[in-house]
């Protein structure tokens, strides 16, 4: 008698609901089909029993995978981050002293993509030390505008510098 796969009724049935719920968690459709098309791959991948709450299942891996990716971006950020705001622990290191080099050349790359505020913003609060403040009363803007040009600076920079991380 030739194994049976694990049978996985019941799980495309919450794809919508699923798509739905990490579109207003995500704010971004786009990502939320993402998501749901690596949970499903990962369900369907997965050699587990057939299992009795698929609904909850799916929601459940969604999540890790998700937690997952938040914490990939967050290490990310801190390896940008530390190469402004750290001397290298690493100096003398040909092959580290390269990387750097990568790195602030992909970083200025990225920036050069940017508007002249997210650049001007970034500079100043990870170069220079001015606080969102400082930068606020220098450009004419509020506090929270000037937060979101950083946020926006920091998002972009991530995604160009994604093939650089560990």
């Amino acid at each position: 008698m030739i194994p049976q796969p694990p049978r996985r009724t019941g799980f495309f049935e919450h794809y919508e609901e699923l798509v739905g719920t990490w579109t207003r968690r995500l704010r971004n459709r786009q990502h939320a089909e993402d998501l749901a098309h690596d949970t499903f791959v990962r369900v369907l991948e997965s050699s587990s029993a057939e299992v009795e709450q698929p609904r909850a299942y799916l929601h459940q891996t969604a999540r890790n995978i998700a937690v997952d990716a938040y914490r990939r971006e967050d290490r990310r950020e801190a390896m940008v981050l530390d190469a402004f705001d750290q001397p290298s622990p690493h100096q003398g290191d040909p092959e580290h002293y390269m990387h750097a080099i990568q790195l602030a050349e992909s970083v200025e790359r990225a920036l050069a993509e940017l508007p002249l505020n997210c650049r001007k913003i970034f500079i100043w609060q990870k170069i220079e030390g001015l606080t969102q403040q400082e930068i606020a009363d220098r450009l004419g803007l509020s506090k929270n505008m000037v937060e979101k040009y950083m946020i926006r600076t920091l998002r972009h920079l991530r995604d160009r510098l994604d093939a650089l991380a560990p």
